[in-house]
């Protein structure tokens, strides 16, 4: 069946919704870890669950709860969990155009839900068809009822299944991420980006340098900038 340019109201919500379930699936093992080491690090029941409803942010959760293991200073942890999530202003400027369109009472839970997943998921759906709240919504609930679910999973089985890290479920923030950045590599300049950030995180991560992931991915964005500007690239 062919869909409409125009998904709106209810079809909008529901075409979200299916859209965002094999994310969902990759995201499993992710919310499952994020639970468990919230029990780990000593959150009781309610912070951990609290921890994952309201912050929800998994790579910034888990950078959190690992510091916080490790004895970190508040300090240290809120700066890095900024420049950790700094691309969420990217995320916020790149779909600035058709989000603005949105009422106000509908782009303050957009702006919760956007995640990762659900900005490379609009920035693909926007090229086939306009945005709409209910597309964005729909997709975004859909993320993040799964991860609160996941997360209270992994609540639950950290009393019965003691030490799930052993079971290296962060592997699936790899995949995760994987699946969202190889779709969009549809340039030159974004696949030299990808490659740069790629090949110099692990030689900073060798070579033990502090913020690898920091230089790596901000060295990647100027490489591809350049080859953008080279190649006459507009977007």
């Amino acid at each position: 069946m062919t869909l409409s340019k125009n998904l709106t109201g209810r079809s909008g919500f529901f075409y979200g919704m299916v859209a965002m379930l094999p994310l969902c699936l990759s995201v499993i093992p992710w919310g499952i870890l994020a639970g468990s080491m919230a029990v780990q690090s000593g959150l009781t029941f309610s912070q951990s669950l609290g921890m994952s409803a309201i912050i929800y942010a998994g790579a910034a959760q888990l950078v959190t709860l690992a510091m916080l293991m490790s004895g970190a200073s508040l300090p240290v942890i809120v700066v890095s969990v900024f420049f950790l999530t700094a691309q969420h202003f990217l995320y916020g400027l790149t779909l600035r155009k058709p989000v603005s369109a949105f009422a106000a009472r509908l782009r303050i839970p957009v702006g919760f839900l956007l995640t990762d997943e659900l900005f490379a998921l609009s920035a693909s759906h926007k090229e086939r068809h306009p945005l709409t709240p209910g597309f964005m919504i729909g997709a975004g609930l859909t993320f993040y009822l799964c991860w609160v679910l996941c997360s209270l999973a992994g609540i639950v089985m950290a009393s019965s299944v003691p030490d799930l890290a052993r079971f290296h479920l962060d592997f699936s923030i790899i995949a995760t991420f994987a699946s969202l950045v190889v779709p969009m590599i549809n340039r030159p300049a974004v696949l030299a980006g990808v490659c740069s950030s790629l090949g110099l995180s692990m030689l900073f991560t060798a070579l033990h340098f502090s913020g690898a992931i920091i230089i790596a991915g901000l060295s990647g964005m100027a490489v591809s900038l350049i080859i953008a500007r080279m190649c006459g690239e507009n977007e």
